[in-house]
C-alpha cells in the first residue's frame, strides 16, 4: 500500500537531485571563464610557426620554465627546426648536465649535454619534483597544448590569469589565484614578470608577449611536424581536385555516345 505513496516522493527527490547537480555544474563552469581566443600563426590549413616568436619562447622556457617543467619528448637537435645553427644547438645542449654511464668503474656520471640528448629534466624523478614544490608535481610541457581543452588559448590564459584573490575567496596555503584555472587555486606561483627576460631581438618582454612566445614554442614542441602536414594536406587537396576534373572529363567522353 505504501508503494504508490512513496513513488512520487522518490521521483520528486530524484528530479531535485538532478536539478541541483546540474545547477552546480553550470555554476562551476560560470565561475571559471572560458579562455579568450588569441591569434596564432600556426592556426588554420596554411598555418606556420613564427620562428622568431618560437625562439623567444624557447628563451623564456630555458630561463624561467625549465627550473620546474621538463619537455621530455624534445631533443636538443630538434632546435634546428626553429632556425638555430649547429653551434647554437651545441652551446644550448652543453649548458645542461646529463646523467650518463656507467663508466669503467660501473658508476653513473654527469657530463655536458649533446645535441643528441633529450632536454635535461629539472629533477631526477617525480618524488624529487614534488618535494621541491610543496607536494605539487609540475607537469611535463611537451604536449601541454594538446593535452588541455582550449590548447594554446588555455595555456596562454593560465600564464596571464594570475591576480589577487577577490574579497571573501579562501585561498589555501601555498596556493595562488588564477582566473582561468579550475577552482582558481594553482600551486604554481606567477612565473612571469614584466622585463623578466631580455630578448636578443629587442622585443619588449611584457607578460603578454612572453606568454604568447612561450605558447608558440610549446605548440611547436607538441607538434613539430605541423608545417609538413599542412603542406602535404594542400598537395593532397590539389591532387584530388585534378583527379576529380579528369574523372569528370573521362565520364563525359565515355557517355557522350549514349546521349
Amino acid at each position: 500500500m505504501s508503494r504508490p505513496v512513496l513513488a512520487p516522493f522518490f521521483a520528486l527527490f530524484a528530479a531535485l537531485s538532478i536539478s541541483a547537480w546540474t545547477a552546480g555544474s553550470v555554476q562551476a563552469e560560470e565561475e571559471t571563464p572560458h579562455p579568450p581566443h588569441q591569434q596564432w600563426s600556426f592556426e588554420g590549413v596554411f598555418g606556420t610557426y613564427d620562428r622568431a616568436a618560437a625562439q623567444r619562447g624557447f628563451q623564456v622556457y630555458k630561463e624561467v620554465c625549465a627550473a620546474c617543467h621538463p619537455v621530455k619528448h624534445l631533443f636538443y637537435r630538434d632546435l634546428e627546426e626553429l632556425g638555430y645553427s649547429e653551434d647554437q644547438i651545441k652551446g644550448a645542449a652543453a649548458q645542461a648536465q646529463v646523467t650518463d654511464g656507467p663508466n669503467d668503474q660501473g658508476e653513473m656520471f654527469q657530463r655536458p649535454g649533446r645535441p643528441s640528448d633529450r632536454f635535461a629534466a629539472p629533477f631526477a624523478n617525480d618524488q624529487a619534483a614534488r618535494a621541491a614544490n610543496n607536494g605539487a608535481l609540475p607537469p611535463d610541457l611537451s604536449l601541454i597544448t594538446k593535452a588541455r581543452e582550449g590548447g594554446p588559448d588555455y595555456v596562454y590564459a593560465i600564464l596571464t590569469g594570475f591576480k589577487d584573490a577577490p574579497p571573501g575567496f579562501k585561498l589555501n596555503p601555498n596556493m595562488y589565484y588564477d582566473e582561468y584555472f579550475a577552482g582558481h587555486q594553482i600551486a604554481m606561483p606567477p612565473p612571469l614578470n614584466e622585463g623578466q627576460v631580455t630578448y636578443a631581438d629587442g622585443t619588449k618582454a611584457t607578460v603578454a608577449q612572453m606568454s604568447h612566445d612561450t605558447v608558440t614554442f610549446l605548440a611547436w614542441a607538441a607538434e613539430p611536424n605541423l608545417e609538413q602536414r599542412h603542406r602535404m594536406g594542400v598537395k593532397v587537396f590539389l591532387f584530388l581536385i585534378v583527379a576529380a576534373c579528369l574523372f569528370y572529363a573521362a565520364k563525359r567522353k565515355i557517355w557522350a555516345a549514349v546521349h
